[in-house]
């Protein structure tokens, strides 16, 4: 993931390069959840864990919590009993890193545990003010695990950015849908929305 990760020896943990110049430690999802298990971390303290690096998340706006909880009633109200359609839960995507995703759907024959990208079917983010993280650091991030599909949501406009159709130089269709157009994820068919039935945009 990150093309300035350096291997140290055995004895030292490895690090990354900051763009000043100042290495930094990279942590494991092992080590990040044995440090919120000693409470040195706040279980509800907002972050990801990129390559290694801690990312804080801003946290969520009124708006933001709106969109998601009338999007929560609608996919739990739809959803095919074969599918997890899971809020906020944490998806590790190898031992330097995890993300989490506004919704993860993925077949119920998968243990949440394991989960990892490959077996995401679709995963949602909602933006306002991480939007231009969510189109573009995230997005990468997203391909490069193999998610198939990612849908970002502008909480504000209700505009949905579709990425699509993962191959080697990342998303080959990315497309946006207005509130009132229909949208349907390609790998969960049971899975749709119609925002402009279920929000109004600011």
């Amino acid at each position: 993931m990150n093309e300035r990760f350096v291997h140290s020896d055995s004895r030292q943990p490895a690090t990354t390069q900051a763009a000043e110049g100042m290495p930094r430690r990279i942590w494991t999802v092992a080590e990040i959840e044995a440090i919120v298990r000693a409470g040195i971390i706040a279980e509800d303290e907002r972050f990801e864990l990129i390559g290694g690096e801690v990312v804080p998340m801003l946290p969520k706006g009124g708006r933001h919590e709106m969109v998601k909880l009338e999007l929560n009633q609608h996919f739990q109200r739809i959803g095919p009993d074969n599918l997890y359609i899971a809020p906020e839960t944490t998806l590790r995507l190898d031992e330097n890193s995890f993300v989490e995703p506004d919704f993860c759907i993925f077949p119920r024959s998968i243990f949440p545990g394991d989960l990892r990208g490959y077996d995401v079917l679709l995963a949602i983010e909602i933006s306002d003010t991480s939007l231009r993280y969510d189109l573009g650091r995230k997005i990468g991030i997203y391909g490069a695990y193999g998610i198939p599909e990612v849908w970002v949501i502008n909480a504000d406009t209700l505009v949905t950015h579709m990425h699509r159709q993962l191959g080697a130089a990342g998303y080959g269709a990315i497309l946006e849908a207005r509130p009132e157009e229909d949208v349907t994820a390609t790998r969960a068919s049971a899975i749709s929305m119609n925002l402009s039935r279920l929000l109004r945009p600011l």
